[in-house]
């Protein structure tokens, strides 16, 4: 297929559920729908603006409420793994993201059998527990500095690493550990998914996630999903190459060619026909999270959307062209700012940090004061939150926008 730029940028936003977006309605369920829709939400704990799954979900569920991701985790339908970084799976797919047996792992339980065996009994005695429910403990176990560890910590990092426990819940960054034979369903548990199945699934997981991805992709896409080519430190494992080309053979992948971005693309096949004639989108407003699928490739950010966006967390204040956690504002299907703003929930109020405009965008065409208003309103439910503080160099945007129109 090749593929017009506009249309491939109407496809993407309208298969990410953000045409317009919060159009989703249904609490939890529509949460899951979600989860079911991209396979997988990238987690991260900072919650600066908000976290990062919850922004996420906050850009297509209406009236999101962080509770309602937090009860499909207690309900056990959704689980942590490591897919592309630390992710939210829905329960079903657990077969295919159980853990595959880990050298390292297995070595930090041998190397602490006494504090291993303790540890398991308690937990199956008294139910889930956090490092801190137990004594620090040290031993031949170091950290990546070469210090000693807290072994507890270790030992129990490595159950989960290896299938024995499973998180039963957070406390903040405080994490609950609980036997994995508790958290989920038996016939779920007892499903065996051989190595090459999901290979495959992790891989078609990715593409499902983003929509458009290419072969490399850039930055962390293709995380932790093995080489491209066949290696010997990876046994069983035929590469990323091969197992995109069996996707392609099958007809599960199809390739594309979009007009303005180099290299070939990759749509699913249950899609082909939305990226044929995707519908105009309407006038909405999103700020997306560095961790949103659509944000992902940065390359394609930059060739589809020019729009170039760096996520300058991890820069001297002295080098950040823009702030410390920002947002990049979707309206329609163009990148069109970015915003920073800080939850202050003790005072209950959002705090807008920063607010850039692309050079050739101005918020005064048709349909984006609106929509920049309703998006505000949504994030100030999100952030529980009753007003905004807009800062003395954005009065143009407060009498523009303004709090609560």
């Amino acid at each position: 297929m090749q593929v017009p730029a506009e249309t491939a940028r109407r496809f993407l936003v309208q298969r990410q559920l953000l045409a317009p977006a919060r159009a989703l309605e249904g609490g939890p369920g529509a949460v899951l729908e979600v989860f079911r829709r991209l396979g997988s939400i990238q987690f991260d704990p900072l919650a600066i603006a908000g976290r990062s799954h919850d922004l996420v979900l906050h850009a297509r569920v209406a009236g999101y409420d962080p509770a309602w991701c937090d009860l499909l985790y207690e309900r056990r339908e959704v689980f942590e793994a490591y897919n592309k970084g630390l992710s939210l799976v829905p329960a079903e797919d657990f077969p295919w993201f159980r853990v595959m047996a880990s050298p390292s792992s297995a070595r930090v339980l041998a190397e602490n059998r006494e504090v291993a065996e303790r540890v398991l009994e308690r937990i199956r005695a008294e139910g889930p527990l956090s490092a801190l429910d137990f004594e620090r403990q040290s031993g031949p176990t170091v950290d990546w500095f070469g210090a000693p560890t807290n072994v507890v910590r270790a030992v129990l990092e490595a159950y989960a690493a290896t299938g024995v426990l499973g998180l039963a819940r957070r406390d903040g960054n405080r994490r609950y550990y609980d036997l994995l034979e508790r958290l989920l369903p038996r016939e779920v548990l007892e499903r065996d998914v051989p190595l090459q199945d999901k290979l495959r699934h992790k891989l078609r997981s990715r593409f499902r996630a983003h929509g458009l991805l290419g072969i490399g992709g850039g930055g962390d896409i293709f995380n932790g999903l093995g080489p491209a080519k066949p290696r010997p430190d990876w046994p069983g494992h035929p590469g990323r190459t091969a197992l995109r080309e069996e996707l392609v053979a099958e007809g599960e992948l199809v390739p594309v060619e979009v007009e303005g971005v180099r290299g070939k693309r990759f749509v699913l096949r249950d899609e082909v026909e939305l990226l044929a004639a995707p519908p105009e989108p309407p006038p909405s407003v999103a700020f997306l999270p560095p961790f949103d699928p659509l944000i992902w490739d940065r390359g394609l950010l930059a060739s589809l959307f020019e729009f170039d966006y760096t996520w300058e967390l991890f820069f001297p204040e002295a080098k950040r062209r823009f702030g410390w956690y920002v947002l990049p504002i979707l309206f329609r299907d163009r990148f069109v700012g970015r915003i920073e703003p800080r939850i202050d929930r003790d005072r209950r109020i959002v705090q807008i940090l920063g607010l850039w405009w692309e050079d050739a965008f101005r918020p005064q065409q048709e349909g984006f004061v609106d929509a920049m208003r309703a998006a505000l309103r949504a994030y100030l439910d999100f952030a529980g939150a009753t007003r905004i503080e807009w800062p003395p160099h954005l009065g143009k945007e407060k009498r523009l926008f303004g709090a609560r129109p």
